[in-house]
């Protein structure tokens, strides 16, 4: 990649704004007190998801076997992990509580699948008993 030469200050080839003539003609302060400064460090903001409402989902509708719970404490602990500014920490805890919530949606949705399944067969093979008992009995 070839560098792209930086552009010059616009006042280098006419007058200066009025802002930094104003800067130029009043100078360095008079007084002779040491100048205090101040270095803000501005972080860059990255994203870590701490997948919260996600585990929250699944405390509530997918819990099979707790999951679902557990994913939303450790949810809870990525939040608080970035609030601190531990991002490290905070993807650590959100990554458990991703693959908790995975795991939690999977065997909620299969175990759910699962239990609707028997409860079919259950209610179909107490039908075809009660048939059964019914032409026994011949309907009496």
């Amino acid at each position: 990649l070839m560098r792209q030469p930086r552009p010059e200050p616009s006042h280098i080839h006419g007058p200066p704004p009025r802002e930094e003539h104003e800067v130029a003609v009043l100078g360095a302060p008079q007084t002779s007190a040491p100048v205090a400064t101040t270095v803000i460090n501005i972080r860059s903001e990255t994203s870590v998801p701490d997948h919260v409402v996600w585990s929250l989902f699944n405390a509530l509708f997918m819990n099979w076997c707790c999951l679902g719970f557990v994913a939303f404490a450790y949810s809870v602990k990525a939040r608080d992990r970035k609030m601190v500014g531990d991002i490290i920490g905070a993807q650590s805890y959100a990554s458990t509580a991703k693959c908790l919530n995975i795991w939690a949606l999977v065997l909620g949705i299969f175990l759910t699948i699962g239990a609707v399944a028997l409860l079919v067969f259950a209610c179909i093979a107490v039908y075809e008993m009660a048939l059964q008992h019914a032409k026994s009995n011949r309907g009496y």
